[in-house]
């Protein structure tokens, strides 16, 4: 049972959480959609929307990939849903272009997810696991119960990023590699294929700075351990039965009581969790996080993690390279 405090306070949290996201589409996103188009410029923007259709569209002309099922394959995860399926298919897609060995995308919904775009995902990923959200609000309601996890569930509902944590890893065991779906592939990735083979520590990216919106002292008095700089979560491996829930929820809790929230809050959270480890981290040099302008044209690296101002060059340059290979590819095959 209960008790009625904790009713109390759970009834107080969630008038605020409504409050807040009304405030949120009221007032800051408002503001952030005209702060945006100062700082872009309309053309640009529109621009950028034009491409990010292109690119949806031509999701829908990706092949399909053949899987051999006398091969063993190597699992990479993703959250996904309506906005982010297509930008999942070209990373997946692209990675599978780089390596002879099969891969399975494990798909989690993040409650949006509908069925043209299952059924698109599994078209090209016919081996592709989708877990949609009832099996994954049942999971989080029995491993992550409202009334002992009420800031992390507080996090789920209104900030999806967090679902990259909670969603992937309760109640599961392993070791797990989340990608984030803005991200493509261009070489081997020896690194990568490497560690999904032989996982034996956390896993992760290097960042262009470090972006975790709390202050370092906060960050390391919680987590009893220095924290790595310049952490980036576009590539995360985690073991899912190391972390633990009640350690996370408290974090998360003094995280916010004494700095608020904070965009960056989970990939502070995966920073704090793999503090003090020794983490196989991917050369920066390969692994790039917002590559230039010319690096998008002509890429050089293994992977492009295309974040900030690397966006405009994702929609409008990146993708457009997986496009044309899977062309050529198709050419050759048939010929």
């Amino acid at each position: 049972m209960i008790a009625n405090s904790q009713l109390s306070h759970l009834r107080k949290l969630a008038k605020s959480l409504n409050l807040g996201s009304l405030l949120y589409h009221t007032y800051y996103a408002p503001k952030g959609f005209f702060k945006e188009c100062q700082r872009k410029g309309h053309i640009n923007m529109a621009i950028d929307y034009w491409s990010r259709l292109q690119m949806e569209a031509a999701a829908y002309h990706l092949p399909n990939i053949n899987v051999d099922d006398a091969k063993e394959t190597l699992d990479i995860y993703f959250l996904s849903g309506r906005r982010f399926w297509y930008q999942t298919c070209f990373c997946a897609y692209s990675m599978a272009q780089q390596t002879n060995i099969p891969l399975r995308p494990i798909i989690y919904d993040d409650g949006s997810l509908e069925k043209k775009y299952q059924d698109e995902i599994i078209r090209i990923f016919p081996n592709a696991k989708i877990i949609l959200k009832p099996e994954i609000e049942e999971c989080i309601d029995k491993y992550l119960p409202l009334s002992n996890f009420p800031y992390l569930r507080e996090r789920r509902l209104n900030y999806p990023n967090m679902r990259k944590v909670t969603d992937i890893h309760v109640s599961s065991k392993g070791w797990k590699l989340v990608l984030d779906s803005d991200m493509l592939f261009f070489r081997t990735p020896d690194f990568l294929l490497e560690w999904l083979k032989f996982p034996q520590q956390p896993c992760h990216m290097v960042d262009v700075e470090t972006s975790y919106g709390y202050s370092d002292a906060l960050m390391t008095s919680l987590a009893q351990a220095n924290i790595s700089e310049r952490l980036n979560v576009g590539i995360c491996g985690l073991q899912s039965e190391d972390i633990d829930w009640e350690k996370l929820e408290y974090w998360c809790k003094t995280m916010i009581e004494e700095q608020g929230t904070h965009y960056y809050q989970e990939q502070a959270l995966v920073a704090m969790l793999m503090a003090g480890k020794a983490c196989a981290v991917a050369p920066d040099e390969d692994y790039i996080v917002m590559p230039t302008r010319q690096e998008v044209i002509q890429p050089k690296s293994v992977l492009h993690h295309y974040v900030a101002d690397s966006k405009h060059w994702y929609f409008r340059y990146g993708w457009k390279h997986i496009l044309q290979s899977s062309q050529i590819n198709n050419v050759k095959q048939a010929a």
